[in-house]
């Protein structure tokens, strides 16, 4: 290698270093430079590709049944592993790009440069650290880490094909040390991370709990949806004392004056007993026959019902509601009798509160006579009563037993049913019975302290 001069190269530039020429050891150390940038950028982009892939994306491997989609979908299956796995071979990489890119700089006095040397900073070795940071860094940043992880964000799933088998591969060799790193992490987050900020429903309920004059509307809707997986389905349905139906036998002359008396659009159809639903009738069925004779079988339009448990949540109800696409359902006890019906409304209600349409009557089932005396029907969900009064929702659990309904917790804590006039204490809570029968409370009057206060310590069952 010619070494007479090598700091004449860069006298014009006024700068106190060497340049040698390229020998064909430094081409080829230069190749691997680049290979192994080229690397460290495949595997940078596997990192944001295959923890980009959606939901969908992972439908479409599962669809396309290849070989390459099972790998992908193999390594996605086990994130943590994956991780490591990229972070390990993307730390070599860099750490051998690091190294190759010294050997081109020169720093010591020397008698004799390397053969693939390019640069000799051995008088200025503070310029030639910080322009051999600053060269390397560019070239991992750029071509190494932005680039291709921009490309990677677009075309996550191409690029996780195309992975795959290297990914595979790589795992396969550095599973041991990725083992390692794995588990130490799993030591640091068990026992350094004592405690993780775990927020539960109902510490976000007790939350919204505390007073706020602000977005009330907004908090109620926020109220629903933290109560909403914690709900029965028999705790909003309407009860088969209040529920429309028509005998399946009613002949159709009878029939349309009972529809257009009810205004409902959906009804349940029976034959001899409520407890033996046959279908459900769409009126929007009915509308096409509407000029047809008395002898018309109208029967013929129902539609298989769809039976649910009484116990089953109501957030499970809506995703049953929206994959069959039907909006009624008919609740039924553990015996296989009707216990009522739910809608899609009823859900809805739960999270948006009360829902009318034009067809509605304005009927209330409760009347507020002052800020703390509440009028209500027996009829009165317990889950309705709970938002009326804003009362937490676990706050009579000791002892309502099944009660869905106001008049039912009543007779949970008395046994019978109590005489008009009747007072029922609970805590703070007094219970005036205003109308009652010898089969069921009509009208209760409940009232509320200003400070709520459960008081179940307070309480003795008669």
């Amino acid at each position: 290698m010619e070494t007479e001069d090598p700091y004449a190269l860069a006298a014009l530039a006024n700068i106190d270093i060497a340049l040698y020429p390229f020998s064909i050891s430094t081409l080829i150390l230069l190749l691997v430079f680049f290979i192994l940038l080229f690397f460290s950028a495949l595997v940078s982009g596997s990192e944001v590709a295959y923890f980009s892939l959606r939901p969908s994306d992972l439908q479409d491997l599962k669809e396309k049944a290849s070989k390459r989609s099972r790998i992908v979908l193999r390594l996605y299956d086990i994130p943590e592993r994956l991780l490591g796995t990229i972070l390990v071979a993307n730390n070599f990489i860099n750490v051998g790009i690091v190294i190759i890119s010294t050997l081109f700089f020169v720093y010591e006095p020397t008698s004799e440069p390397l053969a693939f040397s390019i640069i000799d900073f051995s008088r200025t070795p503070v310029f030639g650290f910080i322009f051999q940071v600053i060269l390397v860094t560019f070239f991992l940043l750029l071509f190494g880490e932005i680039l291709p992880k921009i490309y990677a964000t677009h075309y996550a799933v191409r690029f996780s094909l195309v992975m795959s088998y290297p990914l595979f591969f790589i795992e396969k060799v550095l599973r041991p040390v990725s083992s390692v790193l794995i588990f130490s992490t799993s030591i640091v987050r068990k026992r350094l991370i004592k405690k993780k900020l775990n927020i539960s429903m109902d510490d976000l309920s007790d939350a919204l709990d505390l007073p706020s004059t602000e977005i009330e509307e907004d908090e109620k809707i926020l109220k629903g949806i933290v109560q909403f997986g914690n709900i029965d389905v028999k705790e909003i349905m309407k009860s088969r004392v209040d529920v429309f139906a028509i005998e399946i036998k009613t002949p159709f002359r009878n029939l349309l004056p009972q529809i257009i008396d009810s205004g409902y659009s959906r009804i349940p159809i029976f034959e001899k007993s409520f407890d033996n639903i046959r279908g459900i009738l769409y009126i929007k069925d009915l509308l096409p026959h509407l000029h047809k004779p008395d002898s018309f079988k109208w029967q013929s339009l129902i539609r298989p019902p769809h039976f649910v448990p009484e116990t089953k949540k109501i957030n499970d109800m809506l995703e049953e509601f929206q994959s069959k696409k039907i909006h009624m359902a008919v609740v039924v006890d553990e015996y296989g009798g009707t216990h009522g019906i739910v809608t899609l409304e009823d859900i809805l209600e739960e999270i948006v509160g009360e829902i009318t349409d034009e067809s509605d009557e304005d009927e209330a089932v409760y009347t507020k006579l002052d800020d703390s005396t509440y009028l209500f029907k027996g009829k009165t969900l317990l889950n309705d009563f709970y938002k009326i009064t804003d009362s937490k929702y676990d706050i009579f659990d000791e002892i309502k037993g099944d009660a869905d309904t106001l008049a039912g917790l009543i007779l949970e804590i008395k046994g019978r049913i109590p005489k008009k006039n009747e007072t029922i204490k609970y805590g703070n809570f007094a219970f005036m019975i205003v109308s009652a029968d010898n089969r069921r409370i009509n009208k209760i009057k409940v009232t509320i302290p200003d400070t709520l206060s459960d008081g179940r310590d307070n309480f003795k069952k008669k």
